[in-house]
């Protein structure tokens, strides 16, 4: 999104930044990855969208053989680089495809027998259940906004379609979707993952989302997507955006009761109750604008469906007020049932960094997770 990538300020644009080098800026720490630890999964989707970024760096500098800096970003973790998406109208590389060389599984306990849908402590990370413990065969990675001159007018155009909820018309989405639905055919859809940063984490959403709504779950890792809705985040007082939370979750069940016929009603209840069972793992900063309002928003969830006030919730997260209004059905983008939450709490010193994908692999930040899994209590 418009955030830019961490690190890009307003240097010359031919200056090598530290961060696009691996060896400086990367988790050399992670000599080991353990596979059914939650942190090591999120530094490696993490580097693996880095290296798309650092990819489409280095074509715009023309930096070639033992000048180019992307390949370490993959290389480090026994990834090799398989293909790369290409936007039709810039043909900058906006995504990439990698294939895992090693082959390794790891077996995890089975699920208690009461059934319950309960996390697991596994290597010290909370993992959730549902989810393959063991290395992707392959991941495709989108990289978020790039604020240099070969690549910005594309990516900002990209960015107001985003905001606009549509995103899914534009070429770069279905040649990013393409490549997902190719892969599957291949290796199965237990085999691969999604990830992406800022507009590329929007890019990876609407895919993931494209596909559990037919019945097929990514493992998908998203880094600071963006929230596109009023930055209720913003306001202090805590019991007034639990009161505009509670109205506007109201006027979308009121409308929708008006104005929906009732074989919407029922289309949006199907894909929405097989929607809800996929869990996709995002990646926040509360001092980022640009994806807090997720924070908020799945806390809000939570106690909402504490209350049983449930049945409303559905109705509000399966529609926009303007969607209703207009009688078009233009889900937006942030409407996801449930997903498994990483709060990055360390106090960054500023939107870019708070933005960036550096953050996610870094050993001295501290991160909060949790669950939330939509409950249908009516």
């Amino acid at each position: 999104m418009g955030g830019k990538e961490e690190g890009n300020k307003e240097e010359p644009s031919s200056v090598l930044s530290k961060r696009e080098v691996f060896d400086i800026s990367g988790p050399l720490h992670l000599t080991q990855i353990d596979w059914t630890n939650l942190d090591h999964r999120r530094s490696v989707a993490a580097s693996l969208v880095q290296g798309v970024c650092v990819l489409e760096r280095d074509r715009q500098q023309k930096r070639y053989g033992p000048e180019a800096q992307a390949t370490p970003w993959w290389t480090f973790f026994d990834f090799q680089l398989v293909n790369l998406l290409l936007d039709d109208n810039d043909k900058s590389i906006f995504g990439a495809i990698f294939e895992y060389k090693k082959t390794t599984t790891t077996t995890i306990p089975d699920p208690p027998p009461d059934g319950s849908n309960k996390n697991r402590q596994i290597s010290g990370a909370l993992v959730p259940p549902g989810f393959h413990q063991h290395a992707p065969i392959y991941t495709i990675a989108f990289r978020g906004t790039l604020n240099k001159r070969d690549s910005i007018s594309r990516d900002i155009e990209l960015d107001l379609l985003c905001i606009r909820h549509k995103l899914h018309k534009s070429s770069r989405f279905r040649v990013a979707v393409q490549a997902v639905h190719d892969l599957i055919a291949i290796v199965g859809s237990d085999n691969l993952w999604l990830a992406g940063h800022s507009l590329g984490s929007a890019i990876a959403l609407l895919a993931g989302k494209k596909l559990a709504k037919g019945g097929t779950f990514i493992e998908t890792y998203l880094f600071n997507p963006p929230f596109l809705s009023a930055p209720i985040e913003r306001i202090n007082n805590k019991t007034l955006k639990q009161g505009i939370r509670f109205t506007s979750g109201v006027v979308k069940a009121g409308l929708a009761a008006t104005t929906e016929t009732q074989d919407r009603k029922t289309r949006k209840e199907s894909e929405f109750a097989v929607l809800a069972t996929w869990m996709p793992y995002m990646f926040l900063n509360p001092s980022d604008h640009i994806c807090a309002g997720y924070i908020g928003y799945f806390e809000h969830r939570r106690r909402m469906e504490e209350r049983g006030a449930g049945k409303i919730e559905r109705i509000a997260l399966s529609n926009s007020v303007a969607g209703l209004l207009s009688g078009s059905y233009s889900e937006p983008l942030h409407l996801v049932p449930s997903a498994y939450l990483t709060v990055n709490s360390s106090n960054l010193a500023s939107f870019k960094k708070a933005h960036g994908i550096h953050q996610w692999w870094n050993p001295d930040n501290c991160f909060c997770s949790a669950a939330f899994k939509f409950v249908n209590n009516t």
